[in-house]
């Protein structure tokens, strides 16, 4: 485990299981949920078309639909994971 690199973006990890990516850390009070929802062949790439974000929290007591404190769709995964970013940001800044 001393020699695994996690990836993050500013600042805050991100980890990858297939289609879903979650950006945060579990123990913190909120996380960001990307789901890829489609993808287009780029040269031999597979390119994210269209991207779920989710603001949730990560209280283990609260039932699952009542995690997701908001939720959009976006075109592209930059703009996904930057729009995750800014609201992770603000959750965890308290505003």
């Amino acid at each position: 485990m001393a020699d695994e690199k996690i990836l993050t973006y500013k600042g805050h990890p991100l980890m990858r299981m297939d289609n879903l990516i979650y950006y945060g850390s579990m123990a913190d009070s909120h996380i960001v949920m990307l789901q890829i929802l489609e993808t287009k062949k780029v040269g031999d790439l597979d390119v994210a078309t269209k991207v779920s974000v989710q603001l949730q929290l990560t209280d283990p007591a609260a039932k699952s639909r009542d995690r997701i404190v908001k939720k959009s769709e976006k075109d592209g995964l930059y703009t996904a994971l930057d729009f995750g970013c800014v609201w992770l940001e603000r959750a965890l800044a308290g505003k």
